[in-house]
């Protein structure tokens, strides 16, 4: 598979400023030293409790934030050649002009906020082609309208303002503005956590379809680990700041390796009357990424901790091609979780 975005230990902290003088005094290690290679025409799901850095990598991936340290490299195909540009170092007006910012958008979370309620649909889906490229206004007006088409407006819903369309509505004006530039790459950023249940079905059958007509990249960002299943290809797991576990989808759900995955997908409902749910309890509330546990992170919370777990972060390890993990107990895990809690 060809990579389309390859992170090489990302790092973004957040500084707390303090005294008469304001000096740091200390910082936010939101996302901690993250590799991840992202291939192109996947959809990349990634997941974890809120606060554990996944809105953070996102937008510091499009550089909505800039990272403290680390690389992010785009992997752009010139003909025959792929031309590789670690966009980490460049600036925000160089990026704009390489092109490679119209290559990387961004679906928010809350598509009522992420728009100007002053401005006419039509200006919103605008703006970024205008930001962009030169272009015409009746080629434009005509751009907007195809876009429109393909998420399931029409030209009709031009000329009204963000408060007269539904959540659902807002939301595929969002992601007609996130194509717009005719992007490789689309963070997703929790896109249905907003809607009605039947809502999110519409809404994720339209980014599959939008993904294989125009072979998209997807980073699917979310908590809802049904969802993650039915969209992605692939997920990384993250906790407090770092990947834990990544793995296909299939191979994940199935066999779990690392104790906080199982603990994750121990909570999925099943609809079965005769299935007796066992799920993983943790202990303890989640460590403040101001002051992480030294060692592993998840080591406060892992029912199977050791003394090795609170003194050496453990590495990202592949244990079998496309399934990594980082836990010091890689190879006993399996059969710890099910003396203590029964096989799955």
């Amino acid at each position: 598979m060809q990579k389309l975005l390859e992170l090489k230990n990302l790092v973004k902290h957040y500084p707390i400023r303090g005294g008469i003088f304001r000096r740091q005094v200390n910082s936010v290690k939101a996302v901690d030293g993250i590799d991840l290679d992202i291939y192109k025409g996947e959809c990349l799901g990634l997941v974890g409790e809120s606060g554990c850095g996944k809105t953070t990598v996102s937008k510091t991936i499009v550089r909505l934030h800039d990272p403290t340290s680390g690389e992010i490299h785009f992997h752009k195909q010139n003909g025959s050649e792929t031309v590789v540009t670690d966009i980490s170092r460049i600036s925000h007006n160089a990026l704009k002009k390489s092109k490679i910012r119209g290559k990387l958008q961004m679906v928010f979370q809350d598509p009522t906020t992420s728009m100007d309620p002053r401005m006419l649909i039509k200006n919103v889906i605008a703006e970024p082609i205008k930001g962009l490229e030169k272009t015409s206004s009746r080629e434009l007006e005509s751009r907007i309208i195809e876009l429109l088409n393909l998420v399931g407006l029409s030209k009709y819903h031009l000329l009204r303002y963000p408060h007269e369309f539904s959540g659902g509505q807002r939301q595929r004006i969002a992601v007609a503005r996130a194509i717009a530039t005719k992007p490789d790459f689309i963070v997703l950023d929790e896109p249905t956590s907003a809607l009605d249940v039947s809502v999110q079905a519409q809404i994720l059958n339209l980014l599959k379809k939008l993904q294989e007509e125009f072979n998209l990249t997807y980073l699917f960002v979310t908590h809802h680990l049904l969802v993650v299943k039915y969209i992605s290809t692939r997920i990384a797991v993250m906790y407090l700041g770092k990947i834990v576990e990544s793995a296909p989808t299939d191979r994940l759900f199935e066999r779990p390796v690392h104790p906080y995955t199982n603990a994750l997908l121990s909570g999925i409902p099943v609809p079965n009357v005769n299935y007796t749910p066992r799920p993983i309890i943790l202990s303890g509330d989640v460590p403040s990424p101001i002051d992480p546990p030294p060692g592993c992170r998840f080591s406060t919370r892992c029912p199977f901790v050791k003394e090795r777990c609170s003194a050496e972060i453990p590495k990202l390890k592949e244990i079998e091609p496309g399934h990594s993990v980082a836990c010091h107990l890689a190879s006993e895990t399996e059969k710890l979780i099910a003396d203590k809690y029964g096989s799955r």
